[in-house]
């Protein structure tokens, strides 16, 4: 299955555009990690479209998120590693994070969303007028965006990487997308 076929799997999925923007978003983040690890950005991108195809039949269930997306994926045809990876980003499950992927796609979810409630706390709520410095500003401050996990954010540094570099990248990637998610 390829990237367009699961697109157009993932819009069917979400009925918001809020949901499909998140996962464009942790995307281009997978993708802009890849390239700096030198691993398969394809693959891993992937991993960061199709990681949450399971939200909305298990939002009422969190415990069940990410299971029953890794199973639908696996069924789709995907490889062990993105479904693995997908399965892993869920912090209740506790699973751990084996590949260099897994780690990825774990650090992307949460800081995606910290950096779309930066630029919406902006008047002019664009990407492009956020800058690093900003976002780590507000990562210190634990009501504003309380969702974003910290610490999973943190996990970044299971990759071999400072937070401030990660969020630069996370950054530089979002706004790569902003007009496709409306930033």
């Amino acid at each position: 299955m390829n990237r367009d076929e699961l697109y157009r799997i993932v819009v069917e999925r979400s009925p918001s555009q809020n949901l499909t923007n998140h996962m464009l978003a942790v995307e281009a983040i997978m993708r802009t990690l890849a390239e700096h690890f030198h691993e398969d950005a394809d693959k891993w991108g992937i991993a960061g479209l199709v990681h949450d195809i399971d939200y909305v039949e298990t939002k009422d269930t969190p415990n069940l998120h990410s299971i029953v997306g890794s199973e639908q994926l696996h069924m789709m045809g995907l490889s062990e590693d993105i479904c693995y990876a997908v399965r892993v980003h869920n912090e209740r499950h506790r699973l751990p994070r084996k590949s260099m992927m897994d780690k990825a796609l774990y650090a992307a979810d949460p800081i995606s969303g910290l950096i779309v409630a930066c630029a919406l706390v902006r008047p002019e709520k664009r990407l492009d007028l956020v800058d690093t410095d900003f976002v780590m500003l507000r990562f210190k401050e634990k009501r504003f965006a309380a969702g974003a996990n910290r610490d999973q954010i943190l996990s970044c540094q299971e990759l071999g990487i400072d937070l401030y570099r990660f969020v630069s990248l996370c950054l530089t990637a979002m706004k790569g997308i902003a007009a496709d998610i409306g930033l």
